[in-house]
């Protein structure tokens, strides 16, 4: 059969890296094309890398319809689940199809509503609408649903949607090639774009430092909670408060303190599991 390949899917999900795709190549050379390539008419929809290399070297391969698939955000939706259900997906790749996927079933959800609405409106509600009905048994997503289908921590999704607002294109790679963790990622990200690239360019231990920096300045710029003198003539009720006072400004900076810590720490051992995964792979 003629297969079409459509660029804008072929780019949907991140690419193979080199080794990825040395690994798949060795693989289909060895035992063929085992998996049947989705397409959707003549489009093809799952297994771009597949249908090149057997392309290339002359490889049998089947074609499985799927035949579910009314629009191009179905076919959309079908590989986020795909690919979020795979082991080699990293967590910033996760984060970024789950998001994905909120996306495009928020705007479903906000046109069932408007369709409805518009026939309510027109007189049709009695007559029911399968797209309102749609629109009730399939719940909006959640912050917490969507970090649930990412399988990260709603912290972590935040600092996933902050890093695709600001985040230079460099700054994206290195996170996307495991060379900055994902929190020190979205605290470099909060710099101008300039020292972004300036970061990258200098490497694990450039960026390292710049997340350091951005999180110590944004502890330091928190005020501190100011404790007024007592007056001269305080009463021992108004000493004792005074004296409570200063004890939780004291505990306050503290805190404040080991917060700064453990920051540190979190990132640390993220950069250290990042490196072990990394030089495992």
């Amino acid at each position: 059969m003629t297969i079409t390949i459509n660029e804008s899917l072929r780019a949907y999900i991140d690419p193979l890296t080199p080794d990825e795709y040395a690994a798949l190549e060795r693989s289909l050379l060895a035992e063929g094309c085992r998996d049947a390539l989705v397409v959707w008419g003549d489009v093809l929809v799952d297994g771009h890398n597949r249908y090149g290399i057997c392309q290339k070297h002359g490889i049998a391969f089947n074609t499985i319809q799927n035949t579910t698939f009314r629009s191009m955000d179905d076919v959309h939706l079908w590989m986020i689940d795909n690919h979020l259900g795979r082991r080699s997906v990293s967590d910033f790749q996760r984060g970024v199809l789950a998001l994905r996927k909120k996306e495009i079933v928020s705007a479903r959800l906000a046109q069932q509503q408007a369709e409805k609405t518009a026939a309510e409106l027109a007189g049709a509600s009695d007559t029911g609408t399968e797209t309102g009905r749609q629109s009730e048994t399939e719940p909006p997503w959640t912050r917490e649903a969507v970090a649930r289908a990412a399988r990260v921590s709603s912290a972590t999704l935040g600092q996933i949607e902050k890093i695709q607002k600001t985040a230079a294109p460099e700054l994206v790679s290195a996170v996307k090639s495991g060379v900055v963790s994902i929190n020190a990622a979205a605290a470099v990200a909060s710099l101008p774009s300039e020292k972004q690239v300036a970061a990258v360019a200098g490497g694990k231990k450039e960026l390292r430092e710049a997340a350091r920096q951005v999180r110590e300045s944004r502890m330091a710029s928190k005020p501190r909670p100011l404790v007024e003198a007592a007056p001269i003539d305080a009463t021992p009720e108004e000493m004792e408060i005074y004296r409570l006072n200063q004890l939780l400004a004291a505990v306050t900076e503290e805190r404040d303190q080991l917060k700064k810590k453990v920051q540190h720490l979190t990132i640390a051992l993220a950069e250290v599991r990042a490196g072990r995964s990394g030089s495992a792979e």
